[in-house]
C-alpha cells in the first residue's frame, strides 16, 4: 500500500474513532509500528491530527480547559486587546468557544453592546455586567471545554444578524483554511459565519499551522486574522491574497 493511501486510511480512521493506537494500525495495515510511527508525525507535522502517547488524536481541547487558558496567556491577552478596538457600541457581537475569546470577553466588560455566544466561559466574563446585553446560544453542554453545541445551537444561530463574529481555531494551514479539530463544533463555527456581517478569526502564533483535520471555511469567508505571530508566518500570503486583513498584536 502506497504511504499516501495508507495515511489516507488513518485519517479516515480517526474520523470514526477519534483516537487510533500505533499497534492497531500496525496490525491493521501490516506494516511495523515504526512505520505507523512515521506516518502519524508526518500527519502531525501537516497539522492533520494531534499526536499523543502512543497514537494519534483529533481532540487535543481533551486538555482541560483550565489547563489551555494557562499556555499563551499574555500573548492572547495582547490579540484579545486589538479584537476589541473592532467593537463598536451597539455592536451585537458573536464569541465563538475559545480561551483567546474568553480574554476577549473580559477586554469588552463595560461596552454598551449585545454578546452572543455558546461559550460558558465567556458567560463567566459577563454574566454580572450590566452594560453588556448577554445572550446564551442554548444547545448539548460539551462539559470539557464549556460550549454549547448541537442542532438547538445551530436553529438559535440562523435567527442572529451579527456585527460581527469572532472565532477561534485549532490551525489555520499554509492556504488560508481555518482548521478544528472537533466535529461537533465545526457545524456552529460555520452557522456563525453564515450570521455575520464581518468574521475575525483570533490565532496565537501556536495556531500557525496549529493542528486541525476539519476545514471550518477558507480565507475568501475572512475579514480579518488578528494574531501575534511573525508576519512571514507560513499562511500570510495566502490571506493577504484573498484579501484579508491581518492585524499583529
Amino acid at each position: 500500500m502506497l504511504t499516501t493511501t495508507r495515511q489516507a486510511h488513518i485519517l479516515n480512521s480517526l474520523r470514526t474513532d477519534g483516537q487510533v493506537t500505533v499497534e492497531e494500525l500496525a496490525d491493521q495495515f501490516g506494516v511495523s509500528a515504526s512505520t505507523i510511527r512515521r506516518d502519524l508525525n508526518a500527519l502531525s507535522t501537516d497539522g492533520l491530527l494531534h499526536r499523543v502517547r502512543g497514537g494519534g488524536s483529533l481532540e487535543p481541547d481533551r486538555v482541560p480547559f483550565a489547563d489551555v487558558q494557562q499556555q499563551q496567556p499574555e500573548e492572547k491577552s495582547r490579540i484579545a486587546a486589538v479584537a476589541a478596538t473592532l467593537v463598536h457600541d451597539g455592536d451585537i457581537v458573536l464569541l465563538d468557544i475559545g480561551t483567546t475569546t474568553a480574554r476577549l470577553a473580559r477586554a469588552l466588560r463595560g461596552r454598551r453592546i449585545t454578546v452572543v455566544t455558546s461559550s460558558l466561559a465567556v458567560v463567566d466574563q459577563l454574566r454580572d455586567d450590566d452594560c453588556v446585553e448577554l445572550i446564551i446560544l442554548g444547545g448539548a453542554m460539551r462539559t470539557n471545554y464549556q460550549s454549547m453545541v448541537g442542532a438547538l445551537t445551530e436553529q438559535a444561530l440562523a435567527q442572529i444578524r451579527a456585527t460581527v463574529c469572532f472565532l477561534g481555531t485549532s490551525g489555520i494551514r499554509a492556504d488560508g483554511t481555518i482548521m478544528d479539530t472537533t466535529g461537533m463544533e465545526v457545524p456552529i463555527k460555520r452557522a456563525m459565519i453564515e450570521s455575520s456581517q464581518r468574521v475575525v478569526v483570533l490565532a496565537d502564533a501556536t495556531k500557525l499551522p496549529g493542528v486541525g483535520i476539519l476545514s471550518v471555511c477558507g480565507p475568501e469567508d475572512l475579514d480579518a486574522v488578528i494574531t501575534d505571530a511573525a508576519p512571514d508566518a507560513e499562511p500570510m500570503r495566502a490571506l493577504r491574497d484573498a484579501d484579508v486583513e491581518v492585524m499583529f498584536a
